[in-house]
């Protein structure tokens, strides 16, 4: 491979900070491990193990139980004629709402069709014309073409984890299910050594243990679970966001959660993961309505109900207001009874389970949270601000969905930067200088000690897993659809509220508290309150599964929270009340945000769009 040149960017000093966890009682050695096994990570797993790389693959539940197999509109590339990357792109910018890094948006849909082709090739098979035999496209909101591939009518997600998961397994690559990852793993430069982890449940490991790695990809997926109501399934509970700050690694964009506008509404206070209505069937002409059967979106956009996900949401947000209603209505019954089994029999199922028949009435529906457009950041090869710690899907931010997601694009991303981080690794293991990302050549010898950190790390106190629903609770009501000032104020108070109570009491010396959220300090490169200082008196949590999701959830809470009070405007999908208008004269800009060796969160606001690089092997693609 050709060189890379390479720019100068300081790398943020690892806070070294853990969770409370026993020492690793085992250990395996690799050349990479893969943590998660969504279209993202079994891509890259796939690719490195292809490279001749030892690769271990890292999963929470089975190898097929994470977000991907629940996608259901399918994967956005411009694979029809008459489309064309140019056009993909300039849909995916005007979704972004102003925030998306061009060139990585470019990088996306340039090698978007030939990375869907070659997840073709490796066997998923994707629903095809019977007249013509190719690719049946369909359309979905924020898209003014048809390209959305789709596999099983509604089922693409479940096809590409079937045929990725039996790639694996045809591939012989050693994997690691039911465990819940805990920690990186450094030596004592400060470079990736591997992770901590701990399996539920038997197999050939069980408790906490270790894979010791120079190369650490976080394919963990998304962070829905930190709401009440969410299309995530129950593993998302943010731990690939949180494992990455507190291993140094910065964050941005946390504030745009994206809320699908359609997910089936059961009922007033329904919690956990609810049924996704795909955007797929507004694109094959469903019509969103009152409960009197008007037709709101005609004239709140050119696209009416296929625009951008964030402007769908708000208008639905907005209606019910004005009704004083909880839900509205998606009304398909004009498809008929074949087109709703041919073409989204998943839905058709999951309404008539729970008492809904939308061949004869319209469809009850209501935004949840459904995808986090930000996350750890990385450059375009998937490089984190830690040397050796990579992150691609949802758990990412690349910089390609900026403030708004749009529909479709995250199977393709999680296969385009899957693939660039492999070649990465790849050349890293080959000979390059390594001083940003790639690995060492060769594993730790068996038998060796677990990589331990220059200084000894601070244990972070546990959260209780009681707490898990008044954080969702709290989120939902704070930092949901609508958010104000005030609303982020007293979710964060109560977030810290939450952390308190896990703090030990404070000795003789202990410091004063730090000031409280909204406090006024001045922007740009800035400590925000710090909420871990203030101790409480209860007991920390006894380490366990529960705990450190709880953990997890809360330091992800906080964070975007953060985030979502520090800007002041409405962009994308985050929409503040209190600052309805979008402001670029500010805030065309993003947020990175790390969590600093005292546990403060420290708030950076870039000086333009451009993402800072994120190591000295940062390279223009």
């Amino acid at each position: 491979m050709t060189a890379r040149p390479r720019h100068p960017a300081p790398v943020p000093p690892a806070p070294g900070i853990r969770l409370d966890a026993p020492a690793p009682g085992w250990a395996i050695d690799a050349d990479v491990v893969v943590v998660g096994s969504g279209v993202a990570g079994l891509t890259a797993a796939l690719r490195c193990a292809a490279a001749g790389l030892s690769t271990v693959v890292v999963t929470k539940a089975r190898l097929d139980d994470g977000s991907t197999r629940w996608a259901q509109g399918g994967i956005a590339a411009a694979l029809g004629e008459g489309d064309s990357p140019e056009q993909h792109l300039a849909d995916t910018l005007v979704a972004g709402a102003g925030l998306c890094d061009e060139e990585a948006v470019r990088l996306l849909v340039t090698e978007g069709p030939g990375a869907v082709r070659r997840l073709i090739a490796t066997g998923a098979h994707f629903d095809t014309s019977p007249e013509t035999g190719e690719i049946e496209l369909t359309r979905e909101g924020g898209h003014h073409r048809r390209r959305i591939a789709h596999a099983g009518g509604d089922a693409t997600g479940a096809e590409i984890s079937r045929a990725l998961v039996e790639a694996v397994r045809t591939a012989g690559l050693r994997t690691i299910e039911n465990a819940l990852v805990l920690d990186l793993l450094t030596d004592a430069a400060g470079r990736t050594a591997g992770i901590s982890l701990h399996v539920m449940g038997e197999g050939q490991h069980d408790g906490v243990g270790a894979v010791r790695a120079p190369a650490v990809v976080l394919a963990t997926g998304g962070m829905g679970q930190i709401f009440s109501a969410t299309t995530n399934p129950a593993v998302s509970t943010g731990d690939g966001v949180a494992l990455a700050l507190r291993a140094g690694a910065e964050v941005s964009d946390l504030e745009f959660v994206q809320f699908h506008p359609t997910v089936l509404f059961l009922g007033a206070g329904s919690e956990g993961q609810q049924p996704l209505v795909s955007e797929a069937v507004r694109g094959e002409g469903a019509h969103l309505v009152d409960a009197s059967g008007t037709r709101f979106m005609l004239g709140q956009h050119e696209l009416a109900e296929l625009a951008p996900r964030d402007i769908v949401a708000k208008a639905i947000m907005r209606r019910m207001r004005e009704q004083g209603a909880d839900h509205m209505y998606l009304d398909a019954r004009h498809f008929g009874a074949e087109m709703w089994e041919h073409r989204f029999p998943t839905i058709l199922a999951a309404c008539r389970a729970h008492g809904i028949d939308p061949v004869s009435e319209p469809i009850p529906v209501a935004p949840a949270a459904h995808y986090a457009s930000g996350g750890v950041r990385t450059d375009s090869y998937g490089r984190t601000t830690v040397p050796g710690l990579y992150a691609c899907g949802e758990v990412a931010c690349t910089g390609v969905h900026g403030a708004n997601r749009l529909a479709s694009n995250s199977l393709l991303e999680g296969l385009v930067f899957a693939e660039r981080i492999a070649a990465d690794i790849a050349e890293g293991a080959g000979g390059a200088d390594g001083d940003g990302g790639g690995t060492a050549s060769g594993t730790a010898p068996a038998g060796a000690p677990v990589p331990v950190a220059a200084t000894a790390p601070t244990v972070l106190p546990l959260i209780d897993p009681g707490a898990r629903a008044r954080i969702q609770r709290i989120m939902s009501l704070g930092a949901g659809v609508l958010r104000s000032a005030e609303s982020l104020a007293e979710a964060a108070r109560a977030l810290e509220a939450i952390r308190a109570e896990a703090e030990p009491a404070p000795g003789p010396t202990a410091p004063a508290p730090a000031p409280g959220p909204g406090s006024a300090e001045p922007l740009g490169t800035r400590s925000a309150p710090d909420p871990d200082t203030v101790s409480g008196t209860a007991k920390p949590a006894v380490p366990g599964v529960d705990a450190w999701e709880t953990t997890n959830l809360l330091c992800v809470a906080r964070v975007l929270t953060a985030a979502a009070l520090e800007r002041e405007e409405t962009r994308g999908c985050h929409w503040r009340e209190d600052r309805p208008d979008r402001d670029d004269r500010a805030w065309h800009r993003h947020l990175v945000i790390r969590l600093a060796p005292d546990r403060t969160l420290v708030v950076h606001r870039t000086e333009s769009t451009a993402f800072p690089p994120t190591s000295s092997r940062e390279h223009q693609p």
